[in-house]
């Protein structure tokens, strides 16, 4: 039956031919139904434009070439060929994104039960406002929200951050998409916050037998959630596997500096982290 999302060849690059700068160069990578596949990398190395290429929000400054095929049925749709107007509706619907800050990403001037009420509405026309915030409760319950009937009505700014990404990964899977992107959706989080959103991803994804593309730095918080992973750096894959193999015994000299740099409780706080070259 093939994968359920397969990207080839893909480029991405931002500006004008003379002084394009290429984000992506030329990656390939696949993610099956239900798998978790994790995107590691430093800063810069083109994770989050990877993401945004596939839901097509890179702008209109963006150069994009490749494929990025989409399984609907038994046959594939390469999304760069796409009509803005089916990605829209593919966005949110069949392939969600968390997005990493949560203050940024939702509305300070709307209560979260009309935000995430909204993400339903814009794919359910027919649906009336009670079922949109029916739904929107229901949403917010599954995440572990305290009282969702009562604090619908709250602004975001009334929720700690751990509750905010929470109600992102709420609008996330309102409309109980087929693969969720999670665009470090822990990185601001403190360490005890981010195990239980750690859990609480884990177990949506389980539970709804989710795929899921989850991207981050940290390699650490990558390998408690994906069972292959991919390593990238300036915007390339230099070398994807099995997590346990990536994580215990890495082939490539970028994996093993990425491990080298994380800092242990043995880690001598006057040393400068190591750096394999």
């Amino acid at each position: 039956m093939g994968p359920l999302l397969e990207i080839r060849d893909l480029h991405i690059g931002f500006g004008g031919d003379a002084e394009a700068r290429q984000a992506v160069c030329g990656i390939g990578l696949q993610i099956d139904e239900g798998e978790v596949l994790g995107l590691v990398g430093e800063s810069g190395s083109g994770k989050s434009a990877t993401a945004l290429g596939i839901l097509g929000l890179l702008g209109a400054t963006a150069r994009v070439s490749g494929e990025i095929l989409w399984r609907r049925g038994n046959a594939p749709v390469n999304l760069l060929a796409v009509a803005q107007h089916e990605l829209r509706r593919l966005r949110g619907c069949e392939v969600a994104m968390i997005f990493q800050e949560p203050m940024t990403a939702l509305n300070p001037a709307m209560t979260i039960g009309r935000q995430v009420a909204e993400c339903f509405e814009a794919h359910a026309p027919a649906a009336t406002r009670r079922e949109a915030m029916r739904r929107a409760i229901e949403a917010l319950e599954a995440v572990a929200i305290p009282e969702p009937a009562r604090r619908h009505s709250d602004y975001p700014h009334q929720f700690s951050g751990g509750q905010r990404q929470r109600i992102l990964i709420a609008m996330a899977l309102i409309n109980r998409p087929r693969l969720l992107i999670a665009d470090e959706p822990t990185t601001a989080l403190d360490v005890t916050v981010q195990a239980q959103v750690l859990e609480l991803l884990r177990d949506l994804q389980r539970q709804h037998g989710l795929a899921m593309l989850f991207i981050s730095h940290d390699l650490a918080v990558v390998g408690e959630v994906a069972s292959r992973l991919a390593v990238m750096r300036a915007g390339e894959i230099v070398e994807m596997g099995a997590s346990r193999k990536l994580l215990t015994a890495p082939d490539h000299v970028y994996t093993r500096s990425l491990l080298a740099a994380v800092p242990t409780l043995r880690t001598e706080k006057n040393k400068p982290l190591a750096l394999v070259r």
